[in-house]
This record gives structure tokens, sequence and C-alpha cells, in this order.
């Protein structure tokens, strides 16, 4: 049976022996990482998620925010930085800000693993202001220190984090912040054989700054915008360019083109409305900015494989 073409990585021998860092990465993959954008909930203290492989989500990527990303099944090879290896079932790892990361898996042409990813994003920033209000947490400088490398886990700490981010996502309120912390304290406490540091010399950053500066304006500028009129040419000027200049900068940037972009951020806008709101479909459209109900509703359906009324009591 035919399999997907898979890209061939260096393993960590070739790594340790002085690979050079991400632009060597970018040699082997033939391109940089994406800059992938994590949209924001401010209802919410970190943004968990399920996808599967071949994704959208699921490619050589970069972002500034902390990642915690654990493979419910299927095989491969993964990247981070410029270290390679193999994964499977239960595979858990932490990836600090602005270290490139992907994970392959081989499949048989044609075939999808649906649900593959359990994914956790959370901005540095969040837990700096959770240590300043709970000074019980400062000893987790110690984790952020280690993403900052890349973190496999492996044994009972592995299992019981996996337990945890599983929790995370069906629970709620209090309930849902103890599994938080409980998952935190998991991968900072982890003994000596339940972890290894997968990138200990890097120092590289893949992403070009100001490309990544571009990016995190426009995406402010559509946000602050989200349920109104968002223009491409309103987004180049402020970043004091053409909008020809612009609109390719941007999806050389981020990988996708401008109009995209907002479409995927309205949608995730009108998912969060569906899932916790009981606005009428009308009105959640409205406010991610569709003002056509069936053009929501197409682009809903092409986007997620299901109505927004289908969404929403699945979510409830």
């Amino acid at each position: 049976m035919a399999l997907t073409p898979s890209r061939t990585l260096p393993d960590r021998r070739s790594a340790a022996a002085g690979t050079p860092g991400g632009a060597a990465v970018e040699r082997l993959l033939g391109r940089p990482a994406l800059r992938e954008v994590v949209p924001r909930d401010p209802a919410t203290s970190l943004r968990w998620q399920v996808h599967g492989y071949p994704d959208l989500l699921a490619r050589w990527n970069v972002h500034p925010e902390v990642e915690i990303h654990l493979i419910r099944r299927g095989t491969g090879r993964y990247l981070i930085g410029d270290v390679g290896g193999a994964f499977g079932p239960g595979h858990l790892a932490l990836i600090g800000p602005n270290l490139p990361h992907d994970w392959i898996s081989d499949l048989p042409a044609g075939t999808r693993i649906p649900e593959r990813d359990v994914v956790i994003h959370f901005d540095e920033r969040w837990l700096r202001q959770c240590q300043v209000a709970i000074p019980e947490l400062r000893p987790l400088d110690r984790l952020l220190h280690r993403a900052a490398h890349g973190v496999e886990y492996f044994g009972a700490t592995a299992r019981d984090a996996a337990e945890a981010m599983e929790r995370i996502g069906v629970t709620s309120g209090a309930e849902r912040v103890a599994h938080i912390f409980t998952l935190l304290h998991l991968l900072h406490d982890a003994p000596e054989g339940d972890f290894k540091l997968l990138v200990p010399d890097w120092t590289g950053e893949i992403a070009d700054p100001a490309a990544a500066r571009l990016v995190g304006e426009a995406i402010e500028y559509i946000f602050a915008n989200i349920g109104s009129e968002v223009r491409l040419s309103k987004a180049a000027r402020l970043a004091g360019m053409s909008d020809s200049a612009f609109s390719r900068y941007f999806k050389a940037a981020s990988g996708q083109t401008f109009s995209d972009m907002v479409a995927r951020l309205r949608l995730e806008h009108a998912c969060r409305l569906l899932a916790s709101t009981t606005m009428p479909i009308a009105i959640v459209a409205r406010e991610a900015g569709f003002a056509n109900l069936s053009n929501f509703n197409r682009r809903f359906r092409a986007a997620h494989g299901m109505t927004p009324r289908v969404y929403r009591a699945a979510a409830a």
C-alpha cells in the first residue's frame, strides 16, 4: 500500500553533532516555519483543541505561545527545533515560544487520522501574571526555562499529564482550572528519567522578527474589528506598505492570504459564540462579521463539516 511521502528528518545524533539550527532545518524542509496564529479567547486561561492529520494546523510552524502537545494515535516522526525523532500514541511534548515544530505521520495515500492531536496553547504572560497573584507558582519558572529548549515526556509523567490534558477539554470553571495547574505541576515535577530536553543548545529563532511583528499587528487589527468591516488596504496602511506588497509579505509570513486569515478568525469567533451563548445563529453570524447568513452557513460547513446548528448541539 502506497504511503504518503514523508520528509527525511535528522535524528538526535546528527543534531547533537552540530546541526547549525533553524537555517539547516529550513534547507531540509525546503521552507521556513510558518507563523501559526493562535486565536485568543478572553473567557479562558488557555486554548485547548483537537485536530486530525493531515490538517491545516498540522504543519511546520512557529508561534509565540507555549504549547503542550499530545499524540493520541498514529506513528511517525517529529521535528522540534533542529532535532527529529519517532513518535507514537501517548507522545507528549512541551514547546516553548518561537521554537518551530511539526509531527509527520506516515499514512496510506488518501487516508486521515481523525483527532490525532490534543494541543494546549497559553501565553507565557498569563502564567507570569498568575505567579504574581499566587506566589506558590513561582517555581514554575523552571518549567518555562525547560520549555524554551523543547521537552519530551515519558513514563508515568506522560501518562498522567495526558489524562490531565483530556480532562481540561471536558471540564469548565474551577474544575478546569484545577486540571490546568495539575498538568503544569506534573510537567514541572517530572522525575529525571521521565523527561529529556530535546534541543538544549537551541539558540535559533526561525521566525523573522519583522514578519512576526507585521502578522501580529495585522491580527490585532482583525480582532479589533472582528464584527465589522476588515480591509486589506487598512491593514496595509497600518503597516506602511502598499496593498500588493502587504499581501505578498503577509502570505509569506503566515502561510495564508489576508482574506483567508480574516475568514478563519471570524469562524473561530463564531465557534466560541455558538458554544458559549444562546444567541440566534443569525446574530452569531453578524457578531462574527458575516453580513450574509447563507454565506456564513456555507463557509462554516466547509470549514467544520457540519452546520452551525449541529456544531452548537455537539458542543452542549
